[in-house]
């Protein structure tokens, strides 16, 4: 669906908002706020309306309520003076009154098939973990249910026999009030994990229930209350869970039982998560945040190997997207991810993180088999996947890399870095001189993220044929861009 006012339009389906030809950059949740006035156009909606919906009935101070329409107001060209689009109507609420028109979106969403049907489920048990809900009443917490959250869909994603959707896509509904139906058409999974986390001084208390969506039973349900020292075991818990419910004859035939490796202060993981929940908006401003927190943590803990291979992946993605120059956070990110591999060399993180800097580093080889080794790992890593899809692209083996990107954008329907994957693939088509289908895609990533430009191809970007580099050139030339 698309609303349509004034010279802008926003698109549901792709979640955007653009002004022309120009997207504007929306936080997810001003986003959705804009979503709920332009449904409910035709009254006047309260604040309890509001709440309820954006915030899924979560306590919200009248400060951030007040502080989210006004970035509304801002992202759409309006302001508190003016009111030309959303009026404040006193002591009952706000409305959308700018005039709209709907359409539906002509095209394939990127989260559905060509044919605009749900996704296939794949040919085996394949699973969203929704974004565990923040019960403590602090939005201060949010990152520490989101960290839960995303622990357990790594430790899943290490069990080959599962299709588990990445962390960005089932991260898109976090917030929202949505029907699990509707998850799993969208990211095209039979089972669906939800919860909630309550944190309260030294304890924690974490709920969890597994959902089949096909059926619309509730397959498992449990509670959780502990000691925060004991998170780790309570996530461990929950997985075995899991497996066990789903596929019980694979957990007795394999007797899993989920290993991790806790970082010796729980100090670090809350640093971690904090940085994760930064590092996946995907701006440049977010990524120093992201490092710098990621410092702190490993100040703290300097074996620990995730947020090591994150630091090392951030310093390297700076690098590519020409936000930083690479002589020095190359050297920056080798040196991360060297130390990454020697505190855990089994964190998928650590080797992902080391094939992305030997890619930079023209070690292309090297490269290749450090991307495999962490997809090994974690088979289920969106983000690795673009990497090795990127890896085989520079290489020319362009018919692998497009397998890579596709099965990247079909792990991670509904992602911050899906103009990212959408390029690999580009870049695939381009090099197998499929210009049309190269065009398409990146029509597609520019809709995305119309931002991620730079003009360092030519010195920074480690092409391994000079031929490429040149045919690669040649494009921008025709099109009047060098």
């Amino acid at each position: 669906m698309q609303f349509l006012f004034n010279d802008q339009v926003l698109d549901v389906g792709r979640r955007e908002l653009r002004r022309g030809a120009e997207p504007i950059a929306v936080e997810p949740q001003v986003f959705d706020l804009l979503v709920y006035l332009l449904e409910n156009r035709d009254r006047v909606v309260s604040k309890d309306d509001l709440i309820a919906s954006v915030w899924n009935g979560r306590i919200v101070s009248e400060s951030t309520l007040t502080s989210r329409i006004n970035a509304a107001r801002k992202a759409v060209g309006d302001s508190g003076n003016e009111q030309k689009l959303v009026r404040t109507i006193a002591k009952k609420g706000v409305r959308f009154v700018g005039n709209v028109r709907t359409e539906q979106d002509t095209q394939a969403s990127n989260h559905t098939e060509a044919d605009g049907q749900p996704l296939a489920l794949p040919d085996k048990p394949a699973i969203a973990v929704l974004p565990f809900t923040n019960m403590s009443g602090d939005p201060e917490q949010e990152y520490f249910s989101d960290g839960i959250s995303e622990d357990i869909i790594t430790a899943l994603s290490k069990l080959r026999w599962f299709f588990v959707i990445a962390r960005n896509s089932s991260f898109i509904y976090k917030g929202k009030s949505v029907h699990l139906k509707k998850v799993a058409e969208e990211l095209g999974v039979r089972y669906v994990l939800e919860g909630s986390v309550r944190k309260g001084g030294d304890l924690v208390r974490i709920t969890a229930q597994l959902n089949d969506v096909t059926t619309g039973s509730h397959i498992w349900a449990e509670r959780y209350d502990r000691d925060l020292a004991d998170v780790f075991a309570v996530q461990d818990e929950i997985t075995e869970a899991i497996v066990a419910a789903i596929e019980p004859q694979l957990y007795a035939a394999e007797n899993f039982r989920a290993q991790r490796k806790a970082p010796d202060s729980m100090d670090a993981w809350d640093l971690v998560m904090r940085a994760l929940s930064y590092y996946w908006r995907v701006t440049r401003q977010d990524n120093v945040v992201a490092q710098a927190l990621l410092e702190k943590a490993i100040a703290l803990d300097p074996n620990y190997g995730q947020a090591l291979g994150i630091l090392a992946t951030s310093y390297t993605f700076s690098s590519h997207m020409g936000w930083e120059n690479p002589t020095t956070s190359i050297p920056l990110a080798e040196t991360a991810a060297l130390a990454a591999i020697r505190a855990d060399s089994e964190d998928p993180w650590a080797r992902q993180a080391l094939g992305y800097v030997y890619l930079f580093r023209r070690r292309f080889d090297d490269s290749l088999a450090e991307f495999e080794l962490a997809l090994r790992l974690n088979p289920n890593s969106s983000l690795t996947q673009s990497f090795y899809g990127l890896g085989l692209a520079y290489t020319g083996r362009w018919q692998e890399a497009t397998t890579a990107a596709e099965r990247a954008l079909r792990l991670s329907p509904r992602d911050p870095y899906w103009a990212v994957y959408t390029g690999v693939a580009a870049y695939a088509q381009f090099v197998g001189h499929n210009y049309q289908e190269a065009i398409r895609l990146s029509r597609d990533g520019i809709r995305q993220r119309g931002d991620f430009v730079g003009d360092w191809i030519a010195s920074h970007i480690p092409f391994k044929q000079d031929a490429d580099r040149e045919h690669y050139l040649e494009g921008f030339r025709r099109a009047g861009l060098t």
